[in-house]
């Protein structure tokens, strides 16, 4: 559970998440506060002596100071074992005073029915709470015996035990949303991120197989045809770089893509390839992810028109109408070795386009046009991109979370406000026993919990003025008949001002039928002890609605923010293995673009050796492309005797001497193995970096404390090498960066530096402990 036992926001730049924060604990305090001033004035006007008095303060004090100090803190854990002392604590506090104070008291233990709700369990929670609204009708019914006393009892007891609960959700839940979104807010960097590694994934497939068809024909050109071996080579070394680019590129993070950048980019290919070309770009300020996407459909669109035969003219356009960007790309070009498709966007790189132009709810198409040419076009809404993503989820996904958090706060808020339109129905009996006097007041009653329910307590949309008009006119109109009789919940009207109607004129509104209430009263020559209850009552039901309707809307944005974060979550964990797609493949390219530029020299001189190292570029090419699928499928676990035997033949054929001792490889547990063998890819990578490296030693030696793997070798390091310590930290790197953060999950830390003798050294360590504990 998230949880601040500070107000969120007191640290930032934005006060909105301190105020809310204030704003809710205000008005739990207010509420709770109020309701015990309320049962004191019952005990005082019951004809208390002076040491009662003091008691009934004693006691109800001490009920106050458990729900607001302990069980109202957001850092209090509600399950531990002294929640449930606390709460025995209360439930003693709550019933003992019924012995001295009889039924000027049976209103107490209602807050022991929601301090069950908030600390067990639900299976033992909801029996508890039943069984102390049942014990408080059973001792109304043996302190008065009176049946409309006994069902007021009942449900004012259920009442203030929901009420009590509900509120206290409410601040805690406050603090948890803000604290839930501070956590989105960075968790939406990863999914962006993983938007475009997804795409890589697609990306380095294609490299990898043509590097592998490319090796395939290099391999029967050897001796049939050198030059073009030779070219066959030149093409396999720039796929091989231009992938390891790629891929680096993951670890490093991903920039957002500038429409401008690439639509200067586009002129330039297109004037390069002599199109005529007519650009209309207007300056729009447009959110990052719809820039993002019109400049990837763009450079698609482009690379579209130069595949393509015969382009002589082309023109793009973006533009803003009809509240959305529109991005048009057309051109004279005919579709290579085949007639014009009806449709372009199953073509696989409109195919993904087109999926994430409709994820921001927009549509591409890709057509030929009555005049022959060809046109992409692509339409993104400007508003609503900021809708929740629970729209786009399977309708029993949302259900199914609703049920957690916002349908139950629903339920349970509209049980309080029908329990508050039934006390007041109750009270009017008390008041009265005239037929059209109870019709009049229940049927107001039943209008105004109507509305309350269906408009102003709904969880989304700001209320309709008009009808807190309507309101207010349920609210007083009927004192006009009812006189000294009438009963109405005014608190209701108090609520809903303050969820109409801006801060700025809803609070004053809240104090003027706060005002009215006590006002009739008075009118009406009640006591002042009555005046006092009702405005103390208008107050703590308008404070009520108010709280439980925010309640409701929190509730479903938490729905909605963990929704959110379970996503991030899977984007997180799917980002740690495209990190993981950089550890597998950065040696594996390397080595390609080395066996290539080492095969294009001994292709004539040596056509036999040329044969072998082709064969082992395929081999290379076949392996780094099951490493892409078993990253894109889930991790797997690597080697790290294989690995090292690699190692030692990529290091071989760039003429490093290696000295290898990997003894104890085979006693190492799955994990543990696997992170030590991305370790020796990305060290031995490194190590092809170096310039003038002739020796190389790797090791793996383990000690009673740990397990450590060594790479070390005599060539110069290129600038910018990290200092001894504190590689995890300091390495500008993002290949030895992921290594670290791998290391530090398994309990152990990366290395990198010059030793005394000036021989770079990389080392990797593993504590035995964490090894075993792997193991077992």
């Amino acid at each position: 559970m998230l949880v601040t036992a500070e107000p969120p926001g007191t640290a930032g730049v934005d006060l909105r998440p301190r105020r809310a924060w204030y704003l809710a604990n205000g008005v739990v305090t207010v509420v709770f506060s109020g309701y015990c001033v309320i049962t004191l004035i019952g005990l005082l006007i019951s004809g208390l002596t002076s040491e009662q008095v003091g008691l009934a303060v004693l006691c109800t004090g001490a009920l106050l100071a458990i729900q607001l100090l302990y069980f109202g803190r957001p850092a209090t854990l509600l399950q531990s074992a002294l929640s449930h002392g606390m709460l025995l604590a209360q439930a003693l506090v709550a019933y003992l005073p019924l012995l001295v104070f009889g039924p000027a008291w049976v209103g107490q233990p209602g807050i022991i029915a929601g301090s069950v709700l908030l600390v067990l369990r639900p299976v033992l929670a909801w029996p508890a709470f039943v069984a102390v609204v049942a014990s408080m009708g059973v001792i109304q019914e043996l302190l008065t015996g009176q049946p409309i006393d006994v069902a007021y009892t009942t449900i004012a007891t259920a009442l203030t035990g929901l009420e009590f609960y509900l509120l206290t959700r409410l601040a805690r839940l406050v603090s948890e949303l803000h604290a839930a979104r501070a956590e989105l807010a960075g968790g939406a960097v990863a999914e962006e991120r993983l938007r475009f590694a997804r795409d890589l994934h697609d990306l380095l497939g294609l490299n990898l197989s043509a590097i592998a068809l490319k090796g395939e024909l290099t391999r029967r050109l050897v001796r049939k045809s050198p030059e073009r071996a030779r070219r066959e080579l030149e093409e396999i070394t720039g796929i091989a770089r231009r992938a390891l680019a790629d891929v680096r590129s993951v670890a490093s993070g991903y920039r957002e893509l500038s429409l401008e950048g690439e639509a200067r980019i586009a002129r330039s290919l297109l004037v390069a390839s002599d199109v005529d070309v007519r650009l209309d770009l207007a300056q729009l300020d447009l959110p990052a992810q719809t820039r993002t996407v019109l400049a990837t459909a763009l450079r698609e669109g482009v690379t579209n028109a130069l595949r393509r035969s015969g382009v002589q003219h082309c023109e793009i356009a973006v533009r803003e109408a009809g509240g959305s960007v529109l991005l048009d790309i057309v051109h004279d070009g005919v579709e290579r070795d085949s007639a014009e498709p009806d449709d372009d966007v199953a073509k696989p790189g409109f195919g993904k386009l087109a999926d994430r132009v409709t994820t921001l709810g927009g549509r591409l198409t890709a057509e030929t046009v009555p005049s022959g040419r060809f046109r992409l076009h692509v339409d993104i809404p400007l508003r609503g991109q900021a809708q929740d993503r629970t729209a786009r989820l399977p309708r029993h996904d949302v259900a199914r979370s609703a049920s957690l958090g916002g349908q139950v706060a629903r339920n349970l808020v509209i049980a309080v406000l029908c329990g508050m339109a039934l006390a007041a129905f109750v009270h009017v009996l008390y008041e009265t026993r005239d037929p059209w006097e109870i019709g009049l007041n229940s049927a107001c009653l039943a209008a105004l919990l109507a509305l309350q329910l269906f408009h102003f307590s709904r969880p989304t949309g700001r209320p309709d003025l008009r009808l807190l008009a309507v309101q207010a006119a349920l609210v007083y109109v009927p004192m006009l008949e009812l006189r000294e009789h009438w009963v109405s919940l005014a608190g209701f009207l108090a609520g809903s001002a303050l969820l109409a109607l801006r801060p700025a004129f809803g609070w004053p509104a809240f104090i003027a039928v706060v005002a009215s209430a006590g006002g009739i009263a008075m009118y009406f020559n009640e006591p002042m002890v009555g005046v006092t209850f009702k405005t103390l009552a208008t107050v703590n039901t308008g404070l009520i609605v108010f709280g439980l309707s925010w309640l409701i809307r929190l509730a479903n944005e938490m729905d909605a923010t963990r929704l959110r974060l379970a996503e991030m979550a899977v984007s997180e964990e799917r980002l740690r293995l495209a990190r993981d797609l950089h550890d597998l493949l950065g040696l594996s390219l390397s080595a390609i673009a080395l066996k290539t530029e080492l095969t294009d020299r001994v292709l004539l001189a040596d056509p036999d050796r040329a044969a072998t190292e082709l064969q082992e570029i395929l081999d290379l090419s076949r392996q780094a492309l099951g490493d892409v699928r078993s990253v894109a499928s889930g991790h797997r676990e690597l080697s790290l005797e294989q690995e090292s035997r690699s190692a030692e033949a990529v290091l071989t054929a760039a003429d490093v001497q290696v000295q290898m001792d990997v003894r104890h490889a085979e006693d190492l547990p799955g994990p543990v193995c696997t992170a030590l063998a991305v370790v020796m890819r990305e060290g031995v990578t490194n190590v092809l970096r170096h310039s003038k490296v002739e020796h190389c030693e790797i090791s793996v030696h383990q000690t009673d404390r740990a397990v450590f793997l060594d790479i070390v070798n005599d060539g110069v390091q290129p600038e910018g090498t990290p200092p001894r310590k504190g590689a995890s930290s300091e390495t500008k790197g993002s290949g030895i960066r992921n290594l670290s953060d791998r290391l530090v999950a398994l309990g152990g830390d990366l290395t990198a530096g010059l030793d005394p003798d000036g021989r770079f050294r990389l080392r990797a360590c593993v504590p035995v402990t964490v090894a075993v504990t792997v193991a077992g």
